[in-house]
């Protein structure tokens, strides 16, 4: 399998002071300067992000082979990253294609 990049991870340690559930529940949300309450908060995040959760049947051998290729990444990221790929080069071919004809049309 051929493999399309090598990750480094960083290394972590540092002098932060580990974090605690008392901290989070101590977090204020805000929106453009705003203070809000939690939901709304996630509501508008949630709002930003053009996602969509669908549930889909793949061949087995098509999800192990994305599991394979991800390793710590996240296979269903892999997908989507992949289909983005497939759908950018459609358009880059029609693209192409009409920019071809238009230039053999200029000449007669």
């Amino acid at each position: 399998m051929k493999q399309t990049s090598i990750t480094v991870t960083p290394d972590t340690s540092d002098e932060a002071p580990t974090l605690t559930q008392a901290d989070f529940d101590r977090a204020r949300f805000q929106l453009g300067g705003r203070a809000v309450s939690r939901p709304e908060w996630q509501t508008a995040v949630r709002a930003r992000t053009s996602k969509l959760r669908v549930n889909i049947m793949l061949d087995a051998p098509i999800v192990e082979h994305f599991k394979a290729m991800a390793g710590d990444r996240g296979y269903q990221t892999l997908i989507n990253e992949t289909l983005r790929r497939v759908i950018e080069s459609e358009h880059l071919e029609t693209d192409l294609r009409r920019i071809i004809r238009e230039e053999l049309d200029a000449r007669g």
